[in-house]
């Protein structure tokens, strides 16, 4: 087994070296031009969903339950991909419609089913103990 000079040795170091040193990473700095209406509005949805077990609510109907279950069957011929809640509270069976965690999700959905049932409204279930 021959071994290579010393000579070829020191030159294929050398070449390495030099080619490892002369690699550099890609260094940069990144500026972000952001109007400060986005920042104030982040803090203020933060503010707004402090408390994330809250969620907004679409309140249809309340009255008897002949009425509710016929209310019900209306609301999901009309919105077929929603769902719909039959709730009793003493003495009302109600009809609740969604799940938003945030009021502009809630305030949009209103929107569209104040069209079919004028008399819907939002609102936040009280937590129960």
């Amino acid at each position: 087994m021959k071994l290579f000079p010393i000579k070829t040795s020191f030159c294929l170091t050398l070449l390495c070296f030099f080619a490892l040193n002369n690699t550099n990473a890609q260094e940069g700095q990144v500026i972000l031009n952001q109007d400060r209406a986005i920042a104030e509005l982040l803090d203020l949805k933060k503010e707004m969903n402090k408390d994330s077990n809250e969620y907004y609510k679409i309140q249809i109907y309340s009255g008897d339950r002949t009425g509710a279950q016929e209310a019900q069957k209306e609301f999901h011929l009309a919105f077929e991909n929603w769902k719909s809640r039959l709730e009793y509270e003493s003495p009302n069976f109600k009809i609740w419609v969604g799940n938003y965690r945030i009021k502009i999700e809630a305030d949009r959905a209103l929107r569209q089913i104040k069209q079919k049932f004028p008399g819907s409204f939002i609102f936040k279930p009280k937590k129960k103990s």
